[in-house]
């Protein structure tokens, strides 16, 4: 099959700045912390580098992903890769300007030596923000395109499950230190049920995505909307239960606070966040199931 390469007015449109200035400022990014030496970090906490690691990963995966959609956008190749391109390119963005938003307040919270500024530092965290914003304005240049060319994950129950599974990649390195950390006054099966909520949730937003993006939802063995209604109900109950977990360890931390490092409360009060935030989204996103669902049993 012939490569059709883009015609020069196509290496001026919206999607192909946006995503070359996504490629040049997430390589930038993760190049300037690599760069950073022991020094330039904050070296009172104990659980630097989880969240240096968790920062890295995401700059360099999403740079990764980009510059491969960037390529297979110019040379015209997507229309030979089996999945649903419109879903994915909208995925990337989305979830990648969720992602560096976490990164552009995690780098200057917890890793950055506010004692001891370097221009590389400041530089990485003005970079990061620059690169959140890229990816916003990829999210903002795709939805305002034709719904068909948008497709399922462009819609308000898309948007919901990329901010789910958002949330759960949030949970990763809170999770990790709490669990691999020093003890922090928190009951070990607090721990292990947070865990357990956490991952069942991650794994169904991973199958949910996979379905869409590889378009197998015909080939589900229940229809897909009831597929999606149960995953969203099962995600409400086990994350209202992280919820109600997240609380009790604040109260917890409140009445142990002289033994407890400012920072380590800190991270459980994030935590508690990110999770109230997420079960907001299971919530809205099984009402719009049990709307479809009665949509189509009324029809």
């Amino acid at each position: 099959m012939p490569v059709i390469v883009l015609e020069a007015k196509d290496f001026t449109s919206p999607l192909f700045v946006v995503r070359t200035w996504e490629v040049l400022s997430s390589c930038t990014t993760f190049s300037l912390v690599a760069s950073l030496d022991s020094s330039e970090l904050n070296k009172n906490l104990s659980y630097l580098n989880t969240f240096r690691i968790f920062c890295m990963f995401t700059w360099c995966f999403f740079f990764t992903l980009t510059l491969l959609i960037h390529i297979l956008s110019v040379i015209q190749f997507h229309s030979l890769i089996p999945i649903s391109w419109k879903n994915l390119t909208m995925t990337v963005a989305v979830l990648g300007a969720l992602m560096c938003l976490s990164t552009s307040v995690v780098f200057p919270w917890i890793i950055m030596d506010h004692q001891k500024l370097s221009t590389h530092t400041v530089a990485a965290a003005v970079l990061s923000c620059l690169t959140f914003l890229a990816y916003t304005s990829e999210s903002y240049v795709l939805r305002t395109q034709a719904h068909e060319q948008r497709g399922y994950m462009g819609s308000m129950p898309g948007l919901l499950k990329i901010l789910q599974l958002w949330g759960g990649c949030q949970m990763i390195p809170l999770v990790v230190d709490v669990v691999c950390g020093p003890p922090s006054g928190v009951h070990c099966w607090q721990r292990w049920v947070s865990c357990m909520s956490y991952g069942v949730c991650i794994f169904m937003s991973l199958v949910t995505l996979v379905v869409i993006l590889g378009d197998f939802a015909g080939r589900c063995l229940l229809p897909f909307d009831r597929f999606l209604a149960g995953f969203s109900l099962i995600g409400v109950l086990f994350y209202m239960v992280a919820t109600v977990i997240c609380f009790t360890k604040i109260l917890q931390l409140r009445d142990i606070r002289h033994s407890i490092p400012n920072k380590g409360s800190e991270l459980v009060i994030a935590e508690t966040v990110v999770a109230s935030i997420t079960l907001l989204a299971y919530t809205v996103d099984l009402a719009f199931s049990i709307k479809l669902l009665c949509d189509r049993s009324h029809a």
